[in-house]
């Protein structure tokens, strides 16, 4: 399926804590509909590989361990949906992540685009014990849980056989962190976006191709490419 080739872009805000699964639901929407999904990491990525002026600055507040500043984030992501790709629509993942930048969106795009903010509410214990029990291939990158989605053999990935490891970042106090940061500046955008009738929420803590159909249902019950 391809997103509409209407007179307005059509743009899907992806909310939700970290752990939510907004990455992969963003992709798999990306997908479906063949318009490029944006985040805040391959924004940096790209930037700061092609040592772009805007790049080099946010590797300066990366490097030190701050926030990359908002308007450093934005002017990254002005920059970004200028590109052709973007013409028919884009979906975002870990952007907006404060209220102003949401104010300075709201202003510059949503005027012009068909918005639309999908929310996954999971709740902070299922994160933090998702976290727990994830296990990585460090050879294919796929993913499983000690528990709820074991290997055949323990340590080792069904695909390509490759070592099975815990990434640092889904340590129980690392997890705990990045869902006060979350609390604190990104949830109050629920508010902001529910208050201004963008927003529908889904609960993300079924499986992910069931959240992803549940994405798709909105897609075609709302036709959101009218």
């Amino acid at each position: 399926m391809s997103a509409p080739s209407s007179a307005k872009p059509l743009v899907f805000v992806m909310l939700g804590p970290p752990g939510a699964g907004k990455g992969t639901q963003a992709k798999l929407l990306a997908k479906e509909l063949d318009i490029p999904q944006i985040s805040t990491g391959d924004l940096f990525r790209e930037n700061i590989q092609s040592a772009t002026p805007i790049g080099l600055k946010a590797k300066n507040f990366i490097q030190t361990g701050a926030l990359v500043p908002d308007e450093v984030v934005l002017d990254m992501f002005f920059d970004r949906i200028k590109k052709n790709d973007c013409k028919h629509g884009y979906v975002l993942d870990g952007i907006p992540r404060t209220l102003y930048q949401a104010d300075v969106i709201a202003e510059k795009i949503v005027p012009d685009v068909n918005f639309h903010v999908l929310c996954l509410n999971v709740e902070d214990a299922t994160l933090i014990d998702r976290a727990e029990g994830r296990l990585v291939c460090r050879n294919c990158g796929k993913i499983y849980h000690a528990r709820n989605s074991r290997p055949k053999e323990s340590g080792v990935c069904d695909s390509c056989n490759g070592e099975l490891y815990r990434r640092p970042d889904d340590a129980p106090e690392v997890v705990k962190e990045r869902l006060r940061v979350y609390h604190e500046q990104t949830k109050p955008l629920i508010a902001y976006y529910k208050e201004r009738g963008y927003l529908t929420a889904f609960e993300g803590d079924a499986p992910p191709d069931l959240v992803h159909a549940k994405l798709m249902r909105y897609f075609l019950d709302k036709e959101v490419s009218h």
